[in-house]
């Protein structure tokens, strides 16, 4: 496994919509999602899509460490050639970091609950009906595939700073998210 490049805001790469995976058991595609959950968790991150390694490639993957999602955990896991849908009408702002944006955050409206699928390397069904953290990474991290960035969808740039500033003076409520 290898630790990949993330590519920074600026970068075409990040604006352009994702290509379906043709095949998602190709060895090629299995050591990609391994070095790239090697990467997002090298980095820090909960989230890491194809294109922000430069590859564009509508894949991401994930995880949700106990300490950020109300003490449950979920490992990383891929998802491949994903779908998702809102459920509801019910929205919240978010804070939110993404590894192509080091040292800021903002806070992102997100929709509550959300509907996803994909398949893993292995051919297999991954995803279900999430709210949450777990909803606001796959939303993030679908964005990535259709090249939008978390400030494109950022509504009250009061809730926009470096993360050394945001948090001696926090803004107000918001709720933790992605990064």
């Amino acid at each position: 496994m290898a630790l990949l490049k993330i590519a920074r805001m600026g970068h075409p790469v990040l604006l352009q919509r994702a290509e379906p995976v043709e095949d998602p058991g190709a060895p090629e595609v299995r050591r990609l999602v391994a070095d790239m959950v090697e990467t997002m968790l090298d980095a820090p991150g909960i989230g890491l899509a194809g294109s922000q390694v430069h590859v564009p490639l509508r894949l991401f993957v994930f995880h949700l460490p106990s300490d950020r999602n109300d003490g449950t955990s979920l490992p990383p896991m891929a998802v491949i050639n994903p779908t998702c849908e809102v459920v509801g009408d019910e929205q919240t702002l978010r804070w939110e970091g993404c590894l192509s944006i080091p040292g800021l955050r903002a806070a992102v409206p997100r929709s509550v609950r959300i509907r996803y699928s994909g398949v893993d390397c292995d051919g297999q069904p991954v995803g279900g009906e999430v709210d949450g953290l777990h909803a606001n990474v796959v939303q993030h991290e679908y964005d990535h595939l259709d090249g939008i960035l978390y400030p494109m969808r950022v509504t009250d740039f009061r809730h926009f700073g470096f993360n050394e500033e945001m948090s001696r003076f926090p803004p107000g409520p918001v709720q933790e998210a992605a990064s």
